[in-house]
């Protein structure tokens, strides 16, 4: 009978003994220190004094602050989160009966109690696991006698008045058993609250009743059902929550891999197998001891980290955002090493529990597949009819598992051939044979160097049938990071920023993935350059094996570029590539930074930035696989990540890199790109007159033709017309870009000396945060600059009236110089998010001189915030410096700034003096007062060192690479 509810606040793995029948009718005793203090304020004042509730709620005040100091200071010193749960749980037990106590017998006593005089306090849910987060909820059932008098209900209402005059925050139901009963067959949160639930104060009779109906109508026969039912919740809770376990901000309890899954599995398993605890599963052999204390730790160090964010977030916050990951890192003793910061480790440790919470998983689900086998899929049932085998395993239904248990012992290639068959032949993997595997992982090393092993795993990689599902199933076993040791050591890899959305493994699983679709032409519409750039690429095996290995040397500290080519020199042969499919795949991986960094960084309608570029590349071939690799990398960061606008410069690149390889620049070649743009706008504007038309192309030089879509041409002409019927000196437009969750703010304007600068001001002033800007000069003199913006508030889009209204104006009012920007920026600074000002990015200037014939080219990095363009385009105007050019980019709260500038003159900038000083002020317009006193002045001392010896100033290689690169 009572294998199923637990009778007292005991610790999970220990069943308590049932009460003994005497005691079945007598309501139990309250913790005598507290309840004896309640009893003496009753006698003090008398039960129906107005003095008495307040005396009555001082007194469970001051025992509440006192347990929950003591439980604090106790957990701030062992850091033991089961411990502090419990302690938590024990806390309110103490509470609740007391209260109860005080309430029954002293306050609203009965002269001749009978059977519906008397009610049941019972703890549901959590609270009836004994787990209670410091802040969380209290949920409680009142469980009443089929008949019961007026004066159960008063009881029960003084009761959680009391409770809420308190601050508790109660999840309460008032039912009788047939009630409960009733309601548990209804809705299945109710029966799972009900599985938990716990005998805390009164009559012991009614929840004995309750147990044994719930026992008899609720769990017998239905357990097909509820495993179904709690199964199909979890996969709807991942997807909600974005259904990966290295999600970057995770939800400790509802996510993928937090303390709601294994609570899910605690739930099927006690309503399975009637198991108070998790040791009850190891008797019923769904674990091994060895899988049990896994689970144990897992739980115990999971509900630690909550604990610790509710101490933090003084409230029941289950988020581990990035400015409280710094914190618990710290809390814990987390500091930062080598190639690795505190809080990246104690993130990586955090999403390894939830990998482990995942194993669990699966051999907890091979377990129920033995408790009650599935239907397999109807579509594969008449295909498989008759068959036992396949290829050496077995089907189970339609899906793949081994012979016998024995087969990973002995053939243990048979982990890698598994997940090959399973590919090939479109199937599921059973969990048996994946609990299986997790229990024989050790083996791998052995097959590291078998020829076998690799062929059956180069042909995974590059198969025709989606890779990353299989990929993906073999890191969730721990195959692939047991085989490919070096991707082992990058799983949950955290990447500490807001730009990366996964942790390094996710990253690539999903670039490879996306190289798949690009590759079978599923993603045409999206990425269609890439598309028809893949169909011609020869060296395929070396692009997914670069692709694999391009971010496997993350964290190691260095250039991961660097040290990822020398794993690929190491691996290539191992994987059964030949030298020059080897030699590719190193090179890609060294370079694979190289073409985003040329394409958002650098201008390449200039002539020498495409030669250079060209020099290194070598080879069309090179360049096709390295605009596929880099256009599936891009992708894969996360989404929004990707843009017509960086589709569009990558293409640009890539187009004239072919062009110079081809014989020359080809200025023609450019001269038919341009025209053709033209044509495509003329097509979207067919109302207009053809004067009209012609007036309107005659504006943009080549650049501005070559920089966007002819869907956005055809805007800025309708823009343009606009204007000329308006002031045709100033003119403001918005359109939101719904898949990118941005605004795109584009200004006509009377071109001065400094517009960039006051543009930049006016939009941060409004309470845009800048993400990029591209700005044009047309032949009439007037600057068309386009900025991609979002709200600096709340993120997101730029949308609504009221502040796109206040855009317009402020940029005229800042044009105008009635309001200045500098004075209202101070005013805003902190209204940035808090939970950004976590992050530092060091502030660096990089000055070029080697990169263009004509211009002097500037990189700024540094942590976005509020007016930092402004800042940084206003020194820069100080300096009296003309901005021909300009390519800003946001990579999460990195900002990554590149000015084409001339002097007064119109020349370069060569003069050593004038250099320094343009390093120094912008260096000194990058600082973040919110983040750190001052900037790292290591980039300084190099740079000055530089120039004292006469040496070049960094190239656009080291450039990249002191800023971190795109990805």
């Amino acid at each position: 009978m009572f294998g199923i509810f637990r009778t007292a606040a005991e610790p999970a793995a220990r069943l308590p003994e049932p009460p003994p029948p005497e005691a079945a009718a007598v309501p139990v005793a309250a913790c005598e220190p507290l309840a004896q203090r309640l009893t003496l304020l009753v006698h003090r004042h008398g039960a129906d004094s107005a003095e008495l509730r307040p005396s009555l709620l001082a007194a469970l005040r001051e025992s509440l602050g006192e347990g929950r100091a003591e439980i604090k200071r106790r957990f701030l010193a062992d850091g033991r989160g089961m411990a502090c749960v419990h302690a938590q749980s024990r806390l309110m037990d103490e509470t609740i009966r007391a209260l109860a106590d005080v309430i029954v017998r002293q306050v609203l006593p009965a002269d001749r109690p009978t059977a519906a005089d008397r009610f049941a306090v019972v703890a549901v849910g959590g609270y009836g696991r004994s787990e209670l987060a410091p802040f969380s909820d209290i949920d409680l059932l009142f469980l009443l006698p089929p008949k019961h008098l007026p004066r159960v209900e008063a009881s029960i209402e003084l009761m959680l008045y009391l409770l809420w005059d308190l601050g508790l925050k109660l999840g309460h139901a008032v039912r009788s058993v047939d009630e409960c009963i009733r309601s548990a067959r209804q809705d299945r949160t109710i029966s799972t609250n009900l599985l938990e639930a716990r005998f805390l104060w009164g009559e012991q009779t009614l929840f004995n009743e309750l147990e044994r109906r719930y026992q008899r109508d609720i769990v017998r026969g239905n357990s097909h059902g509820f495993v179904e039912t709690k199964l199909t919740e979890r996969d709807e809770r991942h997807q909600k929550l974005g259904d990966s376990r290295y999600v970057l901000e995770p939800n400790i309890k509802e996510g993928k891999g937090g303390l709601r899954d294994l609570q899910t599995l605690f739930w099927i398993g006690k309503f399975l197998y009637q198991v108070d605890g998790i040791g009850g599963l190891v008797k019923h052999n769904v674990l091994t001891r060895q899988e049990a204390r896994r689970f144990s730790q897992a739980e115990g160090r999971l509900w630690a980290i909550r604990c610790h964010l509710h101490y933090l977030a003084n409230r029941p916050e289950e988020r581990l955002t990035f400015d409280v990951q710094k914190a618990i890192a710290e809390r814990l003793g987390y500091t930062d090493r080598e190639g690795a910061l505190g809080v990246e480790r104690f993130m990586k440790h955090y999403f390894l529990i939830a990998k482990e919470v995942g194993d669990l998983t699966r051999i907890f689900c091979a377990a129920l597949e033995a408790e009650s086998k599935r239907k397999p899929r109807r579509g594969l049932r008449f295909f498989f009819r008759g068959q036992k085998t396949i290829e050496g395993f077995r089907l189970d239904g339609a899906r793949l598992t081994v012979a016998d248990e024995t087969q990973f012992q002995e053939r243990p290639v048979d982990m890698i051939r598994l997940f090959h068959v399973a590919q090939r032949q479109d199937l599921d993997i059973h969990p048996n044979a994946l609990k299986l595997i997790t229990r024989s992982r050790a083996l791998i090393r052995g097959l590291r160097k078998d020829p076998d092993a690799n062929r059956l795993f180069m042909e995974i990689l590059t198969s025709d049938k989606d890779p990353e599902h299989t990929l993906r199933r073999m890191s969730g076993a721990g195959v692939l990071g047991a085989f490919i040791q070096d991707f082992g050591r990058v799983v949950a890899q955290m990447q500490y920023d807001m730009y990366h959305v996964y942790t390094v493994d996710e990253h690539t699983l999903f670039a490879i993935g996306i190289l798949h679709r690009i590759e079978t032409g599923q993603a045409a519409q999206e990425l269609p350059l890439a598309t028809e750039v893949m169909c011609r690429v020869v060296s395929r095996r070396a692009l997914y094996v670069a692709l694999l290995l391009h971010d496997i040397a993350k964290g190691r500290g260095g250039d991961h570029s660097e040290l990822g080519a020398k794993l690929a020199r190491r691996l290539g042969p191992r994987l059964g590539l030949d030298p020059e499919e080897t030699e590719t795949a190193e090179w890609l991986v060294l370079h694979h930074l190289l073409m985003s960094q040329i394409a958002f960084k650098r201008d390449i309608d200039d002539e020498k930035t495409v030669r250079d570029f060209v020099k290194t590349v070598e080879s069309p071939e090179r360049l096709r696989l390295l605009l596929v690799l880099t256009t599936a990398d891009i992708r894969a960061v996360g989404p929004g990540r990707w843009n017509n606008w960086r589709g569009t410069l990558l293409g640009n690149l890539y187009r004239r890199a072919l062009s110079m390889m081809s014989g020359g620049f080809d200025a023609d070649a450019r001269e038919a790109r341009v025209r053709a743009a033209q044509e495509a706008v003329r097509a979207r504007l067919p109302d207009w007159p053809a004067e009209e038309t012609e007036r309107f192309l005659a504006l943009g030089y080549p650049p501005y033709w070559l920089s966007f879509d002819p869907d956005t041409h055809a805007y800025h002409a309708r823009m343009i017309r606009t204007a000329a019927g308006a002031d045709p000196m100033l003119h403001v437009e918005t359109r939101t870009d719904r898949s990118r969750n941005v605004t795109e703010v584009t200004i006509l304007a009377e071109d001065h000396p400094g517009l960039f600068s006051e543009l930049a001001g006016a939009l941060s002033v409004s309470g845009a945060n800048i993400l990029e800007a591209r700005i044009f000069t047309l032949t009439n003199g007037m600057a068309l600059d386009v900025f991609v913006v979002q709200d600096a508030a709340i993120g997101g889009a730029f949308d609504a009236g009221e502040k796109r209204a206040r855009l317009a104006v402020t940029v005229e009012r800042c044009l105008a110089g009635t309001v200045h920007p500098m004075r209202e920026l101070a005013k805003k600074r902190s209204a940035y998010p808090s939970r950004t000002r976590v992050f530092r990015v060091e502030p660096r200037v990089l000055i070029e001189n080697e990169v263009s014939r004509t211009h002097t080219v500037i990189e700024v990095n540094g942590r976005d915030r509020p007016g930092l363009l402004y800042d940084v385009t206003r020194a820069l105007t100080g300096l009296n410096l003309q901005i021909s050019s300009a390519m800003i980019s946001t990579y999460g709260l990195r900002a990554v700034d590149v000015f084409y500038v001339k002097d007064v003159f119109g020349l370069k900038v060569t003069h050593e003096t004038k250099l320094a000083e343009i390093h120094d002020r912008l260096l000194k317009a990058l600082v973040d007062p919110d983040c750190h006193p001052g900037p790292d002045t290591s980039g300084v001392v190099a740079l000055t060192e530089r120039r004292r010896q006469g040496k070049a100033l960094p190239s656009a290689k080291q450039g990249a690479r002191a800023s971190g690169g795109d990805d």
